[in-house]
């Protein structure tokens, strides 16, 4: 049982590794202006909060895979997953550079892991 706990941990870790990796090389490829979101909308305060809430997703999970207890991580887990699954899904098409969606591929591959992992501890 703790070894799913710290593959888990790992899987939300390496998920928010590539969310970052992402944002800065748009950063530095030029495909990000200070205060704009991605589509060059003027981003707002409860825009910058909803991306904040959206990016602690994973860091919170990794203290939750390591803490809270079973069966309410996996199932918090595959939640978790899921949303954040769906939420890449349909911002994919919004990316413009071969570098975002692949990475945005990676981060689907990620969750699924997940997804899979918690599907499987304890059936």
């Amino acid at each position: 049982m703790e070894e799913v706990r710290i593959i888990l941990s790992g899987l939300w870790a390496a998920l928010m590794l590539t969310y970052l990796l992402g944002d800065v090389m748009r950063i530095f490829a030029g495909d990000f202006k200070a205060g704009e979101m991605m589509g060059g909308m003027q981003a707002s305060q409860a825009m910058y909060f909803g991306a904040a809430i959206i990016m602690l997703i994973p860091i919170v999970m990794v203290v939750l895979s390591l803490t809270l207890k079973y069966p309410a991580i996996r199932w918090v887990t595959i939640i978790a997953a899921v949303i954040l699954f769906l939420f890449n899904l349909v911002g994919l098409p919004t990316y413009a550079g071969a570098y975002d969606k692949f990475l945005i591929i990676v981060s689907l591959v990620f969750n699924g892991l997940t997804v899979w992992y918690a599907w499987k501890w304890g059936a």
